[in-house]
Order: structure tokens, then C-alpha cells, then sequence
């Protein structure tokens, strides 16, 4: 016979998940009622680095019939979920904090909060640095004869994984630090294994980013630099926890 004490918390459990995944559907959705008015502008603003790069007489192009409608709608809903990022999170944290320590709630809360950062950090990075340059290149080497004209559904597919990369490459130093405190490495190993995460970032630059150079060389470089950062800041927080340690068994 089922136990009616441990069914009563596991249904409690349902009920506060049910709650929090229905304010996070309410919230992305009142963003995106907001930005729906305003998603050809927000569009043309998506446009930009490509639209200031082609020549005067070309223009972007929609291949299917809804796409002038659903492309911008689209748009808004993908940039209502990136704005809602911490509120989100806010949900989750919500909903995982009653069942944590006090220090692992110091800990988490940190976590979070630079993890979505570094993910906006990424996608700014892409947008106003990598993006200008990757469409430069790209339409300044179009053939003769050959206009440069894209599909306003492939461009928005095309920016979105852009952004998904780059704000998931700016999440090294978040992934050093929680590799170092779960214990599952040290700094110094870190550190050590610095010629092959160096190797490890171009090639991740050169899978993720279009297929020039300039661009492997920007994603590659900003993720070297801030795995330095994240053993640098593992190193501080272990030295922490020691003293800390240090001090309760003296006590």
C-alpha cells in the first residue's frame, strides 16, 4: 500500500513545479505581448549588420509566402525568452532553493546570476563585433554578377545560432569554476592542460562561427582568455573554502 505522508510532499512537489513553469509561461509571454508591436523594427534592428554591408541595389528577400508575418513573430518570441532569462532562473531558484544548504545556496546564486551575464556578454559580442566583420567578408566576396540577397528566415536562423554559440562559449569560466569546487579538477591541472584548451578553442571557433579567420580568431581568443579568468577565480575560491576549513577546525 502506498505511504499517504510521502505522497502528500511529492504532490506538494508537482504542484510548486506546475506553479513556477506557468509564471515562467506567463512571463515570456507578457514580453512577448510587448515586443509584438514593435517586431519589424526589432527585425530591421536584427538586420542591421548585414543590411549596412550590401550593395545599394540588393535587398533581403522572404522565399515563403507567411514569412514577412511569421519571420518578425518568430524574432520577438525568441528575444522574449532571451530577455526572460532571469526570471526564469528566478523560477528555478525558486523552486530547488528550499532543498539546499546555506552554503550551497551562497554558492548557486552566484553561479546563476554570472552564467546570464556571460550569456548576454556573448551575445553582444557576436552582434556588435563578429557579425559586422563575418558580413563584410561575406559580401565583399560574392562573384561577379551575383547578387547578394537573403532569406529573411534563413538570416534570423542563422543570427540565432550565432548568438546560442557565442553565449554558450562565454560560459567557460562559470564551467571552470564548477569543475573546481565539485572537485573533479584542480586549478593547477587546469592550468597544466592550457596548450590543449588552446588547441580546444580554435577548433571550437572554427565549428562554430562562419568560415573565415577573423571570426575563428575572435570566438578562439575571448574563450582562452576567460578560461584564464575561471582558474583564476577557482584558485581564489578554493584558497577561501581552505581558510574557512582552516578556521572551523581550530575552533
Amino acid at each position: 500500500m502506498s505511504d499517504p505522508d510521502r505522497e502528500q510532499p511529492f504532490i506538494s512537489h508537482l504542484l510548486e513545479l506546475r506553479s513556477r513553469l506557468l509564471h515562467i509561461v506567463a512571463g515570456v509571454l507578457a514580453i512577448f505581448l510587448v515586443l509584438t508591436p514593435f517586431s519589424n523594427p526589432i527585425y530591421t534592428l536584427l538586420a542591421g549588420p548585414l543590411l549596412r554591408h550590401m550593395p545599394a541595389q540588393s535587398s533581403m528577400i522572404a522565399i515563403d509566402v507567411l514569412s514577412p508575418f511569421l519571420t518578425p513573430l518568430k524574432l520577438s518570441l525568441m528575444l522574449a525568452v532571451f530577455i526572460a532569462i532571469p526570471w526564469i532562473l528566478y523560477q528555478i531558484w525558486g523552486f530547488v532553493a528550499p532543498g539546499l544548504y546555506q552554503r550551497e545556496k551562497r554558492l548557486v546564486l552566484p553561479i546563476l546570476a554570472s552564467s546570464t551575464l556571460l550569456f548576454y556578454c556573448g551575445m553582444a559580442f557576436a552582434y556588435f563585433l563578429i557579425m559586422p566583420l563575418f558580413f563584410a567578408f561575406i559580401t565583399s566576396t560574392a562573384p561577379q554578377g551575383v547578387a547578394v540577397m537573403t532569406d529573411i528566415n534563413h538570416y534570423l536562423d542563422f543570427v540565432l545560432r550565432m548568438f546560442f554559440a557565442f553565449g554558450m562559449a562565454f560560459e567557460v569560466p562559470v564551467a571552470t569554476v564548477i569543475l573546481a569546487l565539485a572537485g573533479l579538477i584542480t586549478p593547477e591541472a587546469m592550468a597544466a592542460k592550457r596548450p590543449y584548451v588552446i588547441v580546444g578553442a580554435f577548433v571550437i571557433g572554427m565549428l562554430l562561427t562562419p568560415p573565415d579567420v577573423i571570426s575563428q580568431t575572435l570566438l578562439a581568443l575571448p574563450m582562452w582568455l576567460l578560461f584564464e579568468v575561471g582558474v583564476f577565480i577557482s584558485r581564489l575560491l578554493l584558497r577561501q573554502r581552505s581558510v574557512e576549513q582552516a578556521a572551523k577546525a581550530s575552533e
